[in-house]
């Protein structure tokens, strides 16, 4: 059947001579591959340009419900970008997010709030002057909200004034506490002992990633971190996807992202 969809690109694989498998994020039906025929000319070119990682296309497709791979009977741009395929820091990063979301989403079916989310911070991302350092991070924290695991970080809030114990009379103040707290990643909870399973944060690594979930995109820039800093936030994001979601692997395009920012 014959339907039209936007659809944002994942990731591109080489299959055989003359033919690449695209995943594609269709706001229609989710994730899907399709089979695209590459022979040798500039239309192809031109079409192999389209289908980058994180390209927003109106997709005309010959939909099958069971089918394996789809087939695509036209490609279009929905919303053209004008530095994210251009500017070396922002390509490089849109390579590293396909990666992720392909296998973030690789199994996720028709979900138009995630649509609505990557499509928003993408142009976000395309216009930004400068100060975007950190929207790799922030979009794949916000993302676990969609994908349901969003950490519980309630237990870092601010503490309540020192109380009073009737029975000793000795002020109590939940500052005391705060060092023993680290981040169950597992249960995706903040908790006052260190969990038997040992996948947890310490207490530092715990403050710091309260911070990160605190940030949006108008804030996001206040968090100064440098490129170590920020490639190990990346591990440490990368790790908490892994116990999440089954299949999920460590990223090849991590490397290359913690070197450019290194």
């Amino acid at each position: 059947m014959l339907e039209t969809t936007k659809g944002i690109v994942l990731s591109q694989i080489r299959y055989g001579e003359d033919a690449l498998i695209v995943n594609i994020f269709t706001q229609a039906h989710g994730t899907l591959p399709f089979i695209v025929k590459t022979p040798k000319g500039r239309r192809t070119m031109a079409k192999m340009q389209l289908l980058r990682p994180l390209s927003n296309l109106s997709v005309e497709m010959d939909y099958r419900e069971h089918a394996d791979m789809q087939k695509i009977r036209e490609v279009q741009v929905a919303t053209p970008y004008s530095t994210l395929p251009y500017d070396p820091v922002k390509a490089t990063m849109a390579m590293f997010l396909g990666e992720a979301l392909f296998y973030a989403l690789k199994k996720e079916e028709r979900n138009d709030a995630i649509y609505e989310f990557l499509e928003h911070g993408l142009e976000w991302l395309d216009l930004a002057p400068a100060n975007y350092a950190n929207f790799h991070l922030y979009l794949l924290i916000q993302l676990t909200k969609h994908l349901g695991f969003y950490p519980d970080l309630s237990a870092l809030d601010p503490p309540q004034p020192a109380q009073q114990n009737p029975s000793t009379g000795i002020g109590h103040n939940a500052e005391n506490d705060a060092s023993t707290k680290v981040f169950d990643l597992l249960s995706g909870c903040v908790v006052t002992e260190i969990p038997a399973h040992g996948q947890y944060l310490p207490h530092s690594d715990t403050l710091r990633m309260g911070y990160l979930f605190k940030m949006n995109f108008a804030t996001m820039h206040r968090v100064h971190l440098n490129g170590k800093q920020r490639g190990y936030i990346l591990k440490i994001i990368n790790h908490y996807y892994r116990l999440h979601i089954p299949g999920y692997p460590e990223l090849k395009s991590l490397d290359v992202l913690t070197a450019m920012y290194g």
